[in-house]
């Protein structure tokens, strides 16, 4: 009589991947920056999120019980993707099952390491595991939805006080196959898990896909952000607080500016921060030029209090390679063109004001577009 084997299950089929030891450099999947796959709020969310843009369909769910993963919570996938891309470039074997110990991801993603901070590490891969997401991204065939959590599983190790003595998860094969394309994987700045908003660590993400480290930045029109965050605030919410962030100017490396066309509508506009350092958190009032002895020249600049218009000068090719699905604009049913900004320039310098009116009347303004060079090779 033949015995029946059991099949093995997924945990059986995978070898193990165990943490590798260090500082790595944090390393974020681009779809994930791109698109609204997290809740932007700590509170508890079990509202859908659905998001259409041309052949992109996305749609998170959670479970009453956990509630959706958070952006917070993406930093477990922040350390996943880390450890996965910095063992394949030193040659070692990679696997969706990953075995660390919460400390070792703790440290990572600048958390503490009390016991609250155990176990809030625990509800975040709970919730993790229990959202699920559709999307068509990456699908061979249009039309195609990918059904995924983004953890499969996880289990937990204690010790004899009840703390976590080690984790062992496996990550989803969308997320692992895009991290193991270099293509699809950023650098970020470390300083990203200091970020303490959920908006602000969303505009950053998006900032850093879009923008990398390109020259002369993006735009990006609020109404889109609003759309594209997946955010349940009200428009008129989001905006306040997209000015405060602008006001405030917290993210690592790059500088946040609004424009304001001639037909009224509202840009949001940034760039790599000056002097090549992060712009910190809090513009003073009528800082100037110089610091006090024994730090470096500051890279503060004030916001001016009215607004300048912009005059289009001199015009180079588009760079619309990194984000093509948005870098068009309407023209006629079912038509779409490049569109062409320029920037102003006065006395062969660029507008450095927080805010600044742009020249296009255009209606049909794109939503993101990428600043041009500066005419005349001007740096």
């Amino acid at each position: 009589m033949s015995m029946r084997h059991r099949p093995k299950s997924e945990r059986e089929q995978l070898e193990l991947f165990r943490a590798l030891p260090g500082d790595l450099a944090p390393r974020d999947a681009q779809d994930l920056m791109a698109y609204p796959f997290f809740s932007l709020a700590k509170s508890h969310r079990t509202a859908p999120i659905d998001f259409r843009s041309g052949n992109v369909a996305i749609r998170v769910e959670a479970v009453p019980d956990h509630g959706m993963a958070t952006i917070w919570d993406a930093d477990i996938l922040i350390w996943a993707a880390s450890q996965i891309v910095e063992a394949r470039d030193a040659g070692l074997r990679t696997s969706r099952l990953m075995a660390a110990t919460p400390y070792e991801i703790l440290t990572f993603i600048g958390r503490g390491t009390s016991l609250r901070d155990y176990q809030r590490l625990k509800a975040a891969l709970d919730r993790l595991q229990s959202t699920t997401v559709a999307t068509s991204l990456r699908q061979p065939a249009e039309r195609r939805m990918h059904r995924f959590s983004w953890i499969n599983e996880w289990t937990e190790r204690a010790d004899g006080h009840g703390r976590l003595g080690g984790v062992e998860l496996i990550v989803p094969d969308w997320f692992y196959r895009a991290v193991l394309d270099d293509a699809l994987v950023l650098t970020i700045d470390r300083a990203y898990f200091k970020l303490t908003g959920g908006l602000e660590r969303w505009l950053y993400r998006l900032v850093r896909k879009h923008g990398g480290r390109q020259r002369f930045g993006w735009r990006f029109d609020f109404h889109h952000l609003h759309l594209k965050s997946g955010s349940l605030s009200p428009f008129k919410r989001f905006a306040f607080e997209l000015r405060d962030i602008i006001r405030r100017q917290p993210l690592p490396g790059y500088a946040l500016f609004i424009e304001v066309e001639i037909t009224g509508r509202t840009l949001l506009a940034f760039e790599p921060a000056a002097c090549g350092k992060p712009v910190e958190a809090l513009v003073l009032s009528g800082t100037g030029t110089t610091v006090p002895s024994g730090t470096r020249r500051s890279c503060y600049r004030e916001p001016q209090s009215t607004l300048s218009v912009e005059q289009e000068s001199g015009i180079r090719a588009l760079n619309l390679e990194s984000n093509q699905e948005s870098n068009s604009s309407v023209e006629g049913p079912g038509k779409t063109k490049p569109r062409q900004h320029g920037r102003s320039h006065r006395n062969g310098q660029p507008e450095r004001t927080a805010f600044r009116k742009a020249a296009s009347a255009d209606p049909h303004a794109i939503e993101e577009l990428p600043f041009l060079a500066k005419p005349g090779g001007a740096s």
